[in-house]
């Protein structure tokens, strides 16, 4: 599976360095989309073609995404965090306008997609703090554009929950969008973290019900939202982990 898959998945990088100029240009002129909508679709295709790579050793099972939720845009996904494979795993939702909030060290350390994560928005919530992401983060919603957060901040090491951070909820409740929890399983075994060594697995994927920020009030409305998000997908991966 090793010799398989990652000699496979330099050469697919590879080849989507050399021909994403041609391609943003052509996508340009034939959507009329902006960069950054461009950006986030090529990165929607890369993991697509990933889970085609991994496919021999990896099943891709979903739940929850049905007509209604590709409408439903735009708004504020949340999802466990298990293995570095996790964001390659958001491929296998049915929509691609999503801008990825994620912690300082990805535009640090991974050269190669550091460019592409700009191109697309992805906020440096580490880096820029709540209050200078706010900004950025109403002209991806203003232009269509979904928010991806991992609430946990970093991967479990136990399979667990571990303690989630309020910066979700608090953009659901300041810009009024629908918050949906998103669960994934199987990752982990696909990719343990602190290890290089993949091995076969099964990945689910479920969405829940969205939440209305409206039904939550008070100073501390986060905080509620917060903890109630973080029940429903702890009741959900224990269903789906067994």
């Amino acid at each position: 599976m090793n010799l398989w898959v990652y000699p496979l998945l330099f050469l697919w990088t590879l080849i989507g360095l050399l021909i994403s100029p041609v391609a943003f240009c052509f996508w340009k002129v034939v959507t009329g989309w902006s960069v950054a909508r461009i950006a986030r679709y090529f990165i929607w295709l890369y993991g697509r073609g990933w889970m085609l790579i991994v496919s021999p050793f990896v099943s891709f099972e979903l739940q929850g995404f049905d007509k209604q939720y590709r409408e439903r845009t735009p708004c504020i996904y949340v999802i466990n965090h298990l293995s570095f494979f996790d964001t390659f795993c958001m491929a296998m939702q049915p929509v691609s306008n999503i801008s990825f909030a994620v912690r300082a060290w990805p535009f640090r350390r991974l050269f190669w997609y550091t460019f592409f994560m700009r191109l697309a928005r992805y906020l440096d919530v580490e880096e820029l703090g709540f209050s200078e992401s706010m900004e950025p983060a109403k002209a991806i919603v203003a232009a269509g554009g979904s928010i991806l957060f991992y609430p946990e901040g970093h991967r479990s090491r136990d399979g667990e929950l571990q303690r989630f951070y309020s910066g979700a909820f608090l953009l659901a409740l300041k810009l009024g969008l629908p918050l949906v929890p998103l669960c994934i399983s199987g990752t982990d075994i696909l990719l343990p973290p602190g290890t290089f060594r993949m091995h076969p697995a099964t990945i689910r994927m479920h969405a829940l019900a969205p939440l209305d920020p409206a039904a939550f009030n008070g100073d501390d409305a986060h905080v509620t939202m917060r903890k109630q998000v973080k029940e429903l997908m702890a009741c959900e991966l224990a269903k789906m982990c067994g």
